[in-house]
């Protein structure tokens, strides 16, 4: 597949977003443990980049997924990996069920305001024992009359103390394992709904990541999206687009890095010479950057296929694990030519190589990658 002239101009237009509305704030955010997403989505949105995908009648660009792509790599720039992650979040992760499989009328309600960046989104799966094993979710909902009666706790969750609403997966039916799931639009503003606390973290500390607690949560059943019982199924496909979007961003962090470490070593002098200048250090970088344009070929094959209507499951696992590995590759060693200045934390290096070590555990760690590639390829995993 190949980018055109649109494409092109599309890149410039959220590099110059990426450059004024978030560079120059990313560490009072950083200081500060959040971004001001509900003071910065409005901006993202009225570049579309909140609905690139979606349908135009409910404020969407109705574009197909080759310019999500596109804006993905150019998150990659952010001088903070969480702000990124915050908008894939609510482009990527919490809203494409909505899409595909919502009402008119939910989506009318939730996804247009979600879109217009005036709504800010979670996702919630993941709850304090379960971590990646979906199959032992505990939070239930209960049906009482034309409503859930929701209850249960959801961890790390991205987005979570400042989301107005959530896409929530819980326990219709007394099923065990897969079955019996359904996802559910959640308001943040209902009673027995709290933020318990939010996490201190490694990385991505301007990224809000919650605890949460549902405490007889009342939410209309007409909230479900899809169909009742089919929450987990759903839940995959979206995790599959989770995880094209993590491999999207990782190859533009990938590819910054790089280009802000060549020119690193072309100006610094080591023993009369630029450190460029050593066959090693331009063999090390070259090595990587060709890792870098392999990941990129395969997210731009994994893109069309999507766009072809093909599953991409496959692809965009094997998206997933390489990047996560090569991220954290790349991180280390661009500190590592920085030496001692890039073990500051006033160098950029440093934050970065906290940033990226989530991408390897997020949307699946390379554990599960590994698990489902495995058992793709009819191997016991």
């Amino acid at each position: 597949m190949r980018l055109n002239e649109d494409h092109a101009a599309f890149r410039d237009s959220v590099r110059r977003f990426v450059d004024t509305e978030v560079n120059p704030h990313v560490d009072g955010w950083e200081a500060a443990g959040r971004a001001p997403l509900h003071d910065l989505f409005p901006k993202a949105a009225a570049l579309g980049l909140l609905g690139l995908e979606y349908d135009e009648a409910y404020g969407g660009e109705g574009a197909d997924h080759s310019f999500q792509q596109v804006a993905a790599e150019e998150y990659g720039r952010m001088h903070a990996g969480g702000v990124g992650m915050a908008m894939g979040v609510q482009a990527m992760m919490a809203t494409p069920s909505l899409h595909a499989f919502g009402t008119p009328a939910l989506k009318d309600q939730f996804l247009r305001p979600a879109i217009a960046g005036t709504a800010v989104t979670a996702i919630a799966v993941t709850e304090p024992d379960t971590g990646s094993d979906v199959s032992r979710l505990r939070t239930r909902a209960v049906r009482d009359g034309d409503d859930w009666v929701i209850t249960g706790r959801k961890v790390y969750i991205t987005n979570g103390a400042q989301a107005d609403w959530m896409c929530l997966l819980a326990r219709t039916s007394d099923e065990g394992g897969y079955r019996g799931m359904s996802q559910i639009v959640v308001p943040t503003d209902l009673p027995g709904f709290s933020v318990v606390r939010t996490f201190d973290k490694l990385g991505n500390r301007c990224s809000d990541t919650a605890e949460l607690a549902l405490d007889e949560v009342r939410v209309p059943i007409a909230n479900t999206i899809g169909e009742p019982g089919r929450g987990f199924q759903q839940q995959m496909r979206q995790f599959v687009t989770e995880r094209v979007f993590a491999a999207y961003t990782t190859a533009g962090q990938c590819q910054y890095a790089l280009d802000r470490t060549r020119a690193f070593v072309h100006d610094r002098s080591v023993f009369g010479r630029p450190l460029a200048d050593r066959q090693y250090v331009a063999f090390r970088l070259t090595e990587l950057q060709a890792e870098v344009d392999l990941l990129r070929s395969h997210n731009l094959q994994t893109a069309e296929a999507l766009m072809a209507g093909d599953d991409i499951t496959r692809m965009a696992t094997v998206a997933k694990l390489k990047a996560g590995r090569l991220i954290r590759e790349v991180a280390d060693w661009c500190l590592q030519f920085h030496g001692g200045m890039g073990y500051l934390e006033d160098t950029w290096t440093a934050r970065m190589l906290r940033d990226v070590r989530l991408t390897s555990i997020g949307a699946g760690a390379d554990e599960v990658m590994l698990q489902v590639l495995a058992r793709l390829d009819g191997l016991p995993a």
